[in-house]
């Protein structure tokens, strides 16, 4: 049975093309001083680690912002099926400014600990606690945030 969706997150196009090329050119910039100028070998080798890691970390923003996030009555999942928590296990949702939460986004914090995961741009997982955000618009975290404390917590609203 297929359930009504509440909230959708969607990364923002811009936002997308922008953190994708600034971490390729990152990766493009420390190649070049790795192979223009080539320091030690030490450092030469650090330095192809590093560019090669930009690298590695762009393509894995480019696949992880090519999906979304949905809630719905029961969960909080991507838009491939992937559960990132089931509303009954969120005990808290803390949105504000000096919370260890991605930018635009909101923590929550679960009763379970689950297995740690990341999609860089769009959510992790460390332990009991989920960042959701980061390459997304403010107004539809805050729209999820705000619909998720009203589905967790009924008798505070």
């Amino acid at each position: 049975m297929q359930q009504d969706v509440l909230a959708t997150i969607r990364p923002s196009p811009a936002r997308r093309w922008l953190g994708v090329g600034m971490l390729s050119i990152v990766g493009m910039l420390v190649l070049f001083v790795a192979f223009a100028q080539p320091p030690e070998p030490m450092w030469q080798v650090f330095l192809l680690a590093v560019g090669g890691a930009a690298f590695w970390l762009a393509q894995r923003m480019w696949k992880a912002t090519s999906d979304s996030i949905e809630l719905t009555q029961t969960e909080l999942r991507t838009g491939a099926g992937r559960l990132i928590a089931k509303v009954e296990d969120i005990e808290a949702v803390d949105r504000g400014v000096f919370a260890f939460k991605p930018s635009n986004g909101f923590l929550l914090k679960t009763k379970e600990s689950g297995e740690n995961s990341w999609a860089p741009g769009l959510w992790w997982r460390l332990g009991r606690r989920v960042g959701v955000g980061g390459m997304t618009t403010a107004a539809e975290t805050k729209l999820m945030s705000e619909v998720l404390s009203a589905l967790t917590f009924p008798d505070r609203g």
